[in-house]
């Protein structure tokens, strides 16, 4: 039934990949089975987004496997039209399925991955999906080499201390024991190692488990041969030693990178914060921290942090952080909303119904990565490493065993079999990963979230850091903010007050805590135009703040400094003035800064501010008033034509270009979560002054990694100069190889660690 069912769709490619493809199992399910996902509710707490036409959700596969399950996988939709598109997560064993729910039901989809062979794990128990334990066939296979490996150890003393004569009818006995015991090692212990030399050899590939797998099967042979023909004890100690030690290796490895931060903790992961109302008062609430049934104030340009029903407010959803459709959906009270949409309206409150889902979120920010390609890159330079260390290593076993064959032919089967087991890549080709893991998991404790590893090396090659100015170089909590023109009753101060509270723009939040806000008028088609300024119907008055372009009607005065002008009925009343203040750690962050990086400020304000900004930037430095969101991008763009290296540092909100054309975007974040999708990297505001130290860190990754590169190399040339010489015997170069890896990881965490607190991070 699964192989008409992929034949008929054109997907007989899959049986290509591997040579057994997908897992033999029975596929008895009920039909009835998946009937419990017809029920609007339960579907509800299972799916991640749903819109007028698809709904996205992620199953747990626990029979995925192998190459060709990622294959059949990501083309679920030439099985059946109502799939979207589908990404699989291989190493969560995840698959997130997009698909039009006007043409098939969540029902059809679980039951089509169960028809294919990949039945989905669902619990309604844990909405967070608990998943069964961890595979533990290799601590099963570890423990039958342990006990097989000291059994054998244990019963080949006498051979190794020699047998008196009245014993030596024991000597068949034990080795013929040795040999029993060696076969469950060689049949079950080193499938592993079997199972990954083989799938290399498919793909015509050579990996670094080949030369163990042949070590192996090499010393059986020859042990067994010793054996069977009765001219020696063989090497059945050290064949179980090498599987047992391989493995002890491996399982470390397994455990020390699931600790690391790849599949990070995404209850740390953002840094932002979202408003939460208690007893009528603004709380800024970590996400972590937010509960069922809380209320969240949602301003404008926010995301939304968690899935739940709108109680005030009209809402505009811009969704294409979601869906890549950029067209706002509009929202009544009432109406369910998904996380990870932004509101482009007014204020809105929204009643808590599902926790926030970190991880998805996550996976909201990586989906549009735009440096995949060079991951790709470095990931095929690590696999050809592999595979030329793996030649080089044949080729070395090979001349070593010919020569020792023609000088002295007993130590030729001691060279091949410890020249294949020393010599391996794994630490080499670890150590780049190892390292990026604490640096990420350092970084991170320090408020500064990247996005990915490759955002580490980004930050180590910028020679040009670009700041905006407003909330980024300015502190918004501390204006001193006057106003001139027309006086203001204490209504129209609430109404300025009210309409300012909307936005998240720096400027807007320090207006409205100035003006100390107790009324909350209702805003009726809030509207904000990034860069300009913010209008709306305010208590049934429209009302407008921004620049002077911005407002409707006319200002004789000189726009001079930092101003918000104010307009109630298309009629100008004044300006409030804000006497920018900057914040504290700043001369000392551009005196670390501009010893080795050139730096640039680049502001929508007017110029009043140049020469003060000049002072403290530095002379060489270069500061531009008056920038809109466009001319930030353009300035970011000339600087990569001159091939510079460019790190943008913005709010968020008016940057979005300019971050996502730099080499490295950072978001600066303060109690707030307005950071924008673009960004490589979210930077709590706090922790803006440790810059320098970050970007130092960021470098010194790299000179971890060449230095366990090095290190790495001599352990190989090392191992290979006494595997050559035949002094070196099979298990102690099974113990060497693991012991190598670990040495190499414990440096990379060493290195990072002592190098995180010489900086003080």
């Amino acid at each position: 039934m699964v192989y008409q069912l992929i034949n008929q769709n054109g997907l007989c490619e899959y049986y290509n990949l591997n040579e057994n493809p997908g897992i033999n199992q029975r596929i008895s399910v009920r039909k009835d089975k998946f009937a419990f996902l017809d029920d609007r509710k339960i579907e509800q707490q299972l799916i991640s987004f749903k819109d007028d036409t698809q709904i996205h959700i992620s199953f747990y596969l626990p029979q995925m496997h192998c190459s060709s399950c990622l294959y059949l996988l990501e083309n679920l939709h030439k099985l059946n039209k109502g799939v979207i598109a589908s990404k699989v997560n291989f190493t969560r064993k995840e698959a997130t399925v997009r698909f039009n729910h006007k043409e098939v039901s969540l029902r059809q989809v679980a039951e089509l991955l169960t028809a294919i062979g990949y039945e989905p794990y669902i619990s309604l128990s844990d909405l967070k999906q608990a998943r069964p334990s961890v595979n533990k066939t290799m601590i099963y296979q570890l423990g039958v080499a342990g006990f097989c490996f000291a059994n054998i150890m244990l019963m080949s003393f006498p051979e190794y201390l020699g047998l008196e004569s009245a014993e030596k009818s024991l000597q068949g006995v034990f080795r013929t024991l040795n040999f029993i015991l060696s076969l469950p090692v060689l049949l079950y212990s080193a499938l592993p190692f079997y199972e990954s030399s083989w799938k290399s050899i498919r793909h015509k590939f050579l990996n670094i488990d080949a030369p163990i797998a042949l070590a192996v099967i090499m010393t059986f042979i020859r042990s067994a041969y010793e054996v069977l023909s009765g001219t020696g004890a063989g090497y059945f100690d050290s064949m179980t030693g090498i599987v047992f030690f391989m493995l002890v290796g491996r399982v470390l490895q397994q455990k020390t990178y699931q600790q690391l931060s790849f599949e990070r903790d995404y209850t740390s992961y953002f840094p932002v914060a979202v408003s939460v109302l208690k007893n009528k008062e603004e709380i800024p609430t970590a996400l972590p921290d937010i509960k069922l049934n809380d209320t969240l104030l949602i301003h404008s340009e926010e995301l939304i942090p968690a899935d739940g029903i709108l109680t005030k407010g009209k809402a505009f959803i811009d969704y294409s952080f979601v869906t890549g459709e950029s067209l706002p959906v509009m929202k009544e009270v009432g109406e369910f909303i998904y996380a990870g949409g932004k509101q482009t309206g007014g204020t809105i409150e929204l009643l808590v119904m599902k926790e926030v889902a970190q991880s998805y979120l996550t996976r909201l920010w990586n989906k549009d990565d735009s440096k995949a390609t060079s991951e790709e890159k470095s990931h095929s330079f690590v696999h050809a490493l592999g595979k030329y260390f793996t030649y080089i290593v044949f080729a070395l076993a090979l001349i070593g065993a010919l020569y020792w064959y023609f000088h002295d032919s007993s130590k030729a089967w001691n060279v091949i079999t410890t020249v294949l087991i020393v010599a391996c890549p794994c630490a080499l080709l670890l150590s780049n990963s190892f390292t990026n893991g604490n640096i990420l998991t350092i970084l991170a404790r320090n408020k500064f979230y990247l996005r990915n590893a490759q955002a580490i090396e980004d930050i180590a090659n910028i020679n040009h850091i670009v700041f905006d100015k407003t909330g980024t170089l300015t502190n918004p909590h501390h204006q001193d903010i006057v106003y001139e023109g027309t006086p203001l009753t204490k209504e129209q101060e609430q109404l300025v007050s009210t309409l300012a509270a909307q936005s998240t723009h720096p400027l807007s939040k320090a207006l409205a805590a100035y003006l100390h806000r107790n009324n909350k008028f209702e805003v009726i088609g809030f509207s904000e135009v990034k860069g300009e300024g913010i209008e709306g119907f305010v208590n049934g008055e429209l009302v407008a703040l921004g620049s002077k372009k911005f407002i409707k009607g006319r200002f004789t005065q000189p726009d001079q400094g930092t101003r918000v002008y104010v307009a109630i009925e298309n009629k100008p009343f004044g300006y409030f003035s804000f006497q920018n203040h900057y914040r504290e750690t700043l001369p000392q962050l551009v005196h670390d800064l501009r010893k080795q990086y050139d730096l640039s400020v680049i502001s929508g304000d007017s110029n009043a501010e140049r020469e003060n900004l000049q002072n403290l930037m530095g002379i060489t430095s270069t500061v531009l008033f008056e920038q809109s969101p466009a001319d930030k991008l353009i300035y970011i763009q000339r600087l990569q034509n001159k091939k510079e290296k460019v790190m943008m540092i913005g709010d968020g909100l008016n940057d979005a270009g300019a971050l996502k054309q730099s080499n490295v975007g950072i978001a600066l974040t303060e109690n707030t979560n307005n950071f924008t999708p673009a960004s490589d990297a979210i930077l709590e505001a706090g922790q803006l002054s440790k810059l320098s130290r970050f970007i130092q860190l960021c470098k010194a990754n790299k000179q971890i990694v060449m230095a366990s590169f090095i290190l790495s190399i001599v352990y190989n040339v090392i191992g290979l100069f006494f595997a050559l010489q035949g002094v070196l015997s099979p298990m102690i170069a099974a113990i060497l190889m693991p012991s190598s890896s670990l040495s190499i990881i414990l440096l990379t965490f060493g290195s990072s660690t002592l190098a995180a607190k010489w900086l003080r991070l």
